[in-house]
């Protein structure tokens, strides 16, 4: 699953990274490099990030952390990352109780596993 969104991530953002910051640099709106020692005042979150703390404010009812968490990446990215998330929960309770995944996710959502 991973593999298959750095693939598409890939793609997506193949050259135009660094054709853009040329750019950029070139018109001289941003450094060419930052003074040693100062750091990027704020670090960007990853979709794994937004999507656990995203799902674990859903889980607790908290609309400020949910909206916080969905500010940190895109609507897209964030969905990838809930699903990657899912899957990874559901394989874990499957092996912890010695069920299928699939069994394991229908009980889950309440739903009949004949």
């Amino acid at each position: 699953m991973v593999t298959r969104f750095r693939a598409w991530w890939d793609s997506r953002t193949a050259g135009s990274a660094g054709t853009a910051r040329a750019a950029r640099t070139a018109e001289g709106r941003e450094p060419v490099g930052r003074p040693e020692g100062q750091r990027p005042k704020r670090r960007a979150h990853n979709l794994f990030e937004a999507a656990a703390a995203y799902v674990s404010a859903c889980a607790e009812d908290d609309q400020e952390r949910i909206d916080e968490a969905a500010a940190w990446v895109s609507p897209e990215a964030l969905s990838f990352g809930v699903n990657e998330l899912a899957c990874r929960a559901v394989i874990a309770l499957a092996r912890e109780r010695d069920e299928s995944p699939r069994t394991v996710a229908r009980t889950l959502l309440g739903l009949p596993t004949g």
